[in-house]
């Protein structure tokens, strides 16, 4: 399991009391996007329901580190604030030009479409394959995550 700082450990053991689960923590501690602000509005999207799903470069995992049905992760905010945890509903891998307007539309973010979930992604994975030294490709494998929140705070 994930070390957890306090705050997360006291938003865990809320849950917990909550819930039921007997967890003892969760297997991923994460924040959607690369940026605070983008982390906000991505937390907020989850909060709304809008957002139910992730995608990620599968270059990142490896098989013991991808996300598999059934994991619970602690989502944070831009400050790395807990807001929710979510659990893994199904994990598919294919590649960026392979990616499906129905995963777009569970992706929640910008109008929905797969053409804006295609620019808003590659300029993403653009900026990640800069930072990390690696070239883009539409031929990229990527990991598209289906989740659900099971519990935030009231």
């Amino acid at each position: 399991m994930m070390k957890l700082t306090p705050g997360q450990h006291a938003f865990w053991t809320r849950f917990r009391a909550a819930t039921g689960c007997d967890a003892d923590g969760p297997r991923f501690v994460d924040a959607f996007g690369d940026n605070p602000d983008m982390q906000d509005d991505l937390a907020a999207l989850v909060m709304a329901g809008d957002k139910r799903a992730s995608a990620s470069l599968d270059r990142w995992y490896d098989d013991e580190t991808r996300p598999r049905p059934g994991d619970l992760a602690l989502i944070l905010d831009g400050a790395g604030e807990p807001v929710c945890v979510i659990r893994t509903l199904r994990v598919d891998i294919c590649r960026v030009s392979e990616v499906t307007a129905d995963f777009a539309l569970a992706e929640g973010e910008g109008d929905k479409t797969l053409a804006w979930w295609l620019d808003a992604h590659r300029a993403f994975w653009r900026r990640e394959a800069d930072r990390h030294g690696f070239d883009y490709s539409d031929d990229l494998a990527v990991v598209c995550e289906r989740f659900e929140r099971v519990w935030a705070p009231d």
